[in-house]
Parts: C-alpha cells; sequence; structure tokens
C-alpha cells in the first residue's frame, strides 16, 4: 500500500474465467494500458472461485478484489465499473 492512501498494483486481484465476455473486456483493457495484474482463474482454480464466494458473495466474474489502506478487502463486480475505476487509479498514480 502507497503511504497516499491508494491502493498499489499488488493489492489488486482479478477473478475472471476464459469463456466470460465481460473478463476479456477487463483484461484487454489491462492489456491496452500495460497493467501485470494478478489474476485468478476460477474456472482453473476451485481456491479461487471458493475464494470468491467467501468474500464476495457472490460468485460472479469479473470480479476485482481490492486491499484497502485499512486492511479491509472491497469486491467490485461489473465489468465497467472495474474498468473506470481502473482509469481513475491510473491517472492517480506518480
Amino acid at each position: 500500500m502507497q503511504e497516499s492512501g491508494n491502493p498499489t498494483l499488488e493489492d489488486f486481484v482479478l477473478y475472471k474465467s476464459p469463456l466470460c465476455g465481460f473478463c476479456f473486456r477487463v483484461t484487454r483493457f489491462l492489456k491496452q494500458q500495460g497493467i501485470n495484474m494478478r489474476m485468478r482463474d476460477t474456472m482453473l482454480d476451485g481456491g479461487a472461485s471458493e475464494e470468491l464466494r467467501s468474500g464476495g458473495g457472490r460468485s460472479t466474474v469479473p470480479c476485482l478484489r481490492i486491499q484497502q489502506n485499512d486492511g479491509s478487502v472491497h469486491w467490485m463486480y461489473e465489468s465497467l465499473d472495474i474498468v473506470n475505476y481502473l482509469t481513475r487509479w491510473i491517472n492517480k498514480q506518480p
């Protein structure tokens, strides 16, 4: 976590599935922006699927897990919300 309170790239995990078109939207955005984010495939990794359900309350993908400055975790669903959030995050980086 940065001292400014903004999450760092290490504070993000993207839960996705290879068959999900909305996941593709987010991963394409990440590639276009040159962001190499930690990702968990819920179809291939049963632990990722369980973590998503237990932490976020839903098994829906894509989902961005955001570790907050205070240690709390926020689970963001919806591809456009994720892309918009990451766009704002990119613009705040030094």
